[in-house]
């Protein structure tokens, strides 16, 4: 059932990433639906007197894999959040389809829940704890259900939260640099399971990443939001697993770089960081 949130507002005046390995079978990207998951259009979002979100448009289609880029400030989270609708004051008409699931930054698990009950937390479904053993099973963590949070590693915790993602089997994903504060290593492997549960699950998905390489390697589509509005829409034709050294995919980093403002000499670490 669509969930339409019109309201309307007073005016007012770091890691290397690495690609999959080669060894590994070609990703094969779910098919887009033409019905989008997640429809906005004209969206606005003040914060007093400074408007954030300047009349956005934008369709996430189910099973599309979109990643949003900005300088900090410019609006990602934001959108993310209203996505999620848990920031109702909002001006414009925002729809979206079916359940919305998130995984933020940091894993948010209950330190005094077991991570088997962490995933069901606050989940209304009979077979809540059968469909937890599959989702903990699907990330990895089939032998973890009965820990607790603490004794987790920083992967571990974050595919802790991409289950209780998942457990919901969510129509739209929505990831808020759930990869930021991981290693390199454990980086690219969530990247990898991410990219396999979407392939499973066909959910839309809305990934606010500042990592250009790692919008790169993961989405069809990249948008720059630049001081609340979509600056620059770029669509990913590269067949996955994808590899860093592709020209095209230089090539499209370049770009992204560019419109971010940031020159390829200005770089000061390799993961593409402004």
């Amino acid at each position: 059932m669509a969930t339409q949130l019109p309201v309307t507002l007073p005016e007012v005046a770091p890691a290397d990433i690495e690609e999959r390995p080669s060894h590994l079978s070609v990703v094969t990207a779910p098919e887009v639906s033409a019905e989008p998951v997640a429809r906005i259009r004209g969206v606005v979002k003040d914060f007093g007197e400074r408007r954030v979100l300047h009349d956005l448009d934008l369709d996430i289609g189910r099973g599309e894999f979109v990643a949003l880029l900005g300088r900090s400030g410019s609006g990602k989270s934001t959108l993310l959040r209203a996505l999620a609708g848990l920031d109702g004051d909002t001006g414009g008409e925002l729809t979206v389809t079916g359940e919305v699931a998130v995984a933020f930054q940091e894993p948010r698990l209950v330190p005094w829940k077991k991570v088997r009950d962490n995933i069901t937390l606050g989940l209304r479904r009979r077979d809540a704890k059968a469909a937890a053993r599959e989702a903990l099973a699907e990330v990895g963590l089939a032998e973890r259900g009965d820990a607790w949070p603490l004794t987790l590693s920083g992967g571990e915790a974050q595919r802790a939260s991409l289950a209780r993602a998942l457990v919901r089997d969510p129509d739209l994903l929505l990831l808020d640099e759930p990869f930021s504060a991981l290693d390199a290593l454990t980086r690219i492997t969530i990247h990898n399971l991410v990219l396999d549960l979407w392939t499973s699950h066909r959910p839309g998905v809305l990934l606010v990443t500042h990592d250009v390489d790692e919008a790169l390697l993961l989405a069809d589509r990249a948008l720059v939001l630049a001081e609340g509005r979509i600056a620059r829409e770029i669509t990913i034709d590269l067949p996955r697993p994808r590899r860093r050294e592709h020209p095209e995919f230089v090539a499209l980093r370049a770009e992204l770089l560019a419109e971010l403002g940031v020159a390829q000499h200005d770089r000061v670490t390799p993961e593409g960081h402004p």
